[in-house]
């Protein structure tokens, strides 16, 4: 095959392949690539188009602005088209000064001149007007910059005030009418009502308030007016939306399914031909332009910059974006990107980039259009977070917590301003729920700081017997049982104290204050202990010499004594604190005191079944499980007695009921210094007799405990009625009368 016939198939197969990915996104709101991916495409058609004319078709993607018009929509021809504009290939601030460059050097070339003389209807004749000459003189453009919001265009036709069509971009010359979906979108108005001050109209920036004195001039909606703007889903709205979904699909609905995007969900609840279901689905809109609009001559406003129209639609009752700025120049441009790049990913809706458009109509009006798009717009856009990769492979990390994540090892791709090789799959429900398999092509996101994760994989391109993935029923690390409890979706190792994964999350829990209470046993320390191998087990700690202990970075002899002495004086504990220290999920330190109370022996609580452990207080099928789950292992059984062994003790009892203590189904909450005792004593003493210690005064609350500054909740109590005594009341109750 010789060169031009080869150029020729890569111009055609790019054209076949851009226009399978535009029916996928416009047509039927389902993406199969990322927009990356498209520019990268779009960007390779038209640099081979350029450079042979020749091979340009009329069915060019390059030659149209969106999709095709679905059957079952009325066709709405526009009557202003809904052309596209212009994207900037350097995602860098760079990208700004280049735009604003580019429209100088247009202003001043041989190329306006000449289509000038051409008498292209597209550019205003000459001479040039005032705010052109001025800027041929070297004074700033004025620009309007705003969001480039990731959704689906719309335009609204108002008559009279009163909306009677909406309608989808389409092609850009002729597009679908969505009315009735349009119109159960809140944000939109139904009728236009408002006015805006005359001063907001002047050009420039914006201007001080008038003053009260001033005479209001007011800005009637015109008796034609077609609103361009964005109809989106925010993001809070698009989670929430997937939750319902997954909840109706666990529920049987073969119907329901979860989306990609908010923006995937947005455009498929405006094509919907059953407004039901668009009413079903939180949309949201912005308004960021005009079509048409009666002519001053006629009646209606005689805007002089774009400012001025984004004031207007404002003051008639459509939401503008407050990230709007006007720009004076290049460098308030760059300030306006990178200003957005850093709140992006924490603004209640997706943006892919930024718009500038020169503010001043005259000026775009000098400017004019080249191939269907304006020279005085352009979209900036900020590095892709989508990409497609392939999955090389599906390893499982297991955390500090003991949580089994799957994650998939990617073909190195740049996503997110930054080079991405895991993308993280969650749990195995997620990961099937996509159904990633290794080998496939995948389109991975990343946003800001937030972890890579797979977003869809492209079925059509596996290779046949690619098989599914399933979570491993052994820890990878530690080679204990892996368990996924009823009702949660993670899966998780029970190795707890044993397995090295968790090592470091165990030690500190292990010598918390609520725990063993471990003084000088913090983070950095368990870092060096861990890293350099010091402590495998927790029986390490207790075998720590001064020696070993000394020779760690910034320990000096003094605290490596003072850890010591720490250590040795933790040995003398509670049954509770030491059951609360082993880390056994779901048993938190009141779990921990309750079992400890209700059994008295640790034995007895290894030894017990979970039909034993239910008759614990507050102990439910759910905890009993993983208490029992992990005295089953025998490796924390071995860690147990190993601790056991190094000397670690407490005083051990008759089994004591809750139900026959004293306190028993008494809740208390404390509040304010006591006088002899600590919150925790206090807590402590009360646990002991059977009673629970609350946070918060309610009115199932029996007693206050107040001392000297007690808050709020003495406030509350008094409010509710509730009880209110202090510590010698509290004694007194400890001592078996009064309640």
């Amino acid at each position: 095959m010789n060169s031009e016939a080869s150029i020729a198939a890569c111009a055609t197969a790019l054209r076949a392949a851009l226009n399978r990915a535009a029916y996928q996104y416009y047509t039927l709101d389902a993406p199969e690539i990322p927009d990356a991916e498209y520019d990268r495409l779009f960007r390779e058609l038209q640099a081979i188009e350029a450079a042979h004319p020749e091979l340009r078709t009329p069915d060019s993607p390059t030659q149209r602005v969106g999709g095709a018009v679905l059957p079952g929509f009325t066709p709405v021809r526009h009557a202003v088209p809904m052309l596209s504009i212009r994207t900037e290939t350097d995602t860098t601030p760079a990208g700004a000064e280049k735009f604003d460059e580019q429209v100088r050097n247009y202003l001043a070339s041989e190329q306006r001149r000449t289509a000038l003389k051409a008498g292209d209807a597209r550019h205003r004749a000459e001479p040039l007007g005032p705010v052109a000459q001025a800027v041929l003189a070297g004074q700033p453009i004025g620009y309007v910059a705003e969001p480039k919001f990731d959704g689906l265009a719309i335009s609204l036709r108002y008559e009279n005030g009163v909306l009677v069509q909406a309608a989808t971009r389409g092609d850009g010359e002729t597009g679908e009418d969505v009315t009735q979906n349009i119109r159960t979108i809140r944000q939109i108005p139904l009728r236009l009502d408002g006015a805006v001050e005359r001063s907001a109209l002047s050009v420039g920036r914006e201007q001080p308030e008038p003053s009260r004195n001033a005479p209001r001039l007011t800005l009637n909606p015109p008796a034609v007016l077609e609103v361009r703007g964005e109809v989106y889903m925010r993001r809070d709205d698009f989670e929430a939306l997937n939750e319902r979904m997954r909840e109706r699909m666990a529920a049987g609905d073969k119907a329901a399914k979860t989306f990609v995007n908010p923006r995937n969900a947005a455009a498929g609840a405006v094509r919907q031909l059953d407004p039901g279901i668009a009413a079903e689905r939180p949309l949201s809109f912005f308004a960021y332009g005009l079509g048409e609009v009666t002519p001053p001559a006629d009646g209606g406003p005689d805007f002089q910059s774009h400012w001025q129209v984004l004031q207007a639609l404002k003051s008639w009752g459509f939401p503008v974006s407050a990230l709007a700025r006007q720009a004076q120049g290049a460098s308030e441009l760059i300030a306006f990107h990178t200003h957005v790049a850093a709140e992006r990913d924490q603004l209640p809706f997706d943006i892919d980039g930024v718009v500038y458009k020169v503010d001043a109509l005259e000026l775009q009006r000098e400017l004019g259009f080249v191939s269907r798009e304006p020279r005085w717009a352009v979209a900036h856009k900020y590095p892709a977070q989508e990409q497609l990769t392939t999955v090389q492979a599906i390893d499982v990390q297991v955390g500090r917590t003991g949580k089994l994540t799957p994650v998939a090892k990617l073909a190195p791709v740049f996503v997110g301003g930054v080079t991405v090789t895991n993308a993280t799959l969650h749990n195995e429900l997620e990961a099937r729920r996509k159904d990633v398999r290794v080998g496939d092509t995948v389109v991975v996101r990343r946003a800001g700081d937030v972890i890579p994760e797979v977003v869809s994989v492209l079925p059509d391109k596996r290779a046949a017997g690619a098989p599914e993935f399933s979570m491993p029923t052994h820890c990878p690390v530690c080679g204990s049982d892996v368990v996924r409890e009823e009702g949660e979706a993670d899966h998780r190792c029970t190795g707890g104290i044993f397995c090295p994964a968790q090592r470091k999350q165990a030690l500190l829990h292990f010598a918390s204050r609520r725990a063993m209470d471990i003084e000088g046993l913090g983070e950095k320390l368990v870092d060096q202990l861990v890293d350099g191998n010091v402590v495998r087990t927790l029986p390490d700690l207790y075998r720590m010499g001064f020696v070993s202990l000394a020779a760690l970075d910034r320990m000096a002899a003094k605290s490596a004594q003072n850890l010591l002495d720490a250590l040795e004086k933790s040995k003398q504990t509670t049954l509770g604190r030491f059951l609360f220290a082993l880390g056994i999920r779901h048993v938190g330190e009141t779990t921990a005191k309750d079992l400890a109370r209700h059994f008295g022996t640790l034995d007895a609580i290894m030894a017990a079944g979970t039909d034993q452990l239910l008759q614990t207080p507050d102990v439910g099928p759910v905890v009993a499980e993983s208490i029992h789950t992990f005295f089953a292992q025998p490796h924390n059984r071995e860690v147990v007695e190993q601790l056991c062994a190094v000397g670690i003790h407490w005083p051990e009892g008759e089994p004591a009921p809750a139900a026959l203590l004293p306190l028993a189904g008494k809740t208390f909450v404390l509040t304010g210094t006591l006088p002899s005792l600590s919150r925790d004593d206090a807590k402590a003493l009360l646990e002991a007799q059977g009673a629970k210690v609350s946070g918060s005064v309610s009115k199932k609350t029996h007693y206050v405990v107040a001392g000297e500054e007690a808050g709020s909740k003495l406030d509350k109590a008094r409010e509710l009625g509730v009880p209110v005594i202090d510590e010698d009341g509290m004694r007194a109750l400890l001592g078996g009368s009064g309640v």
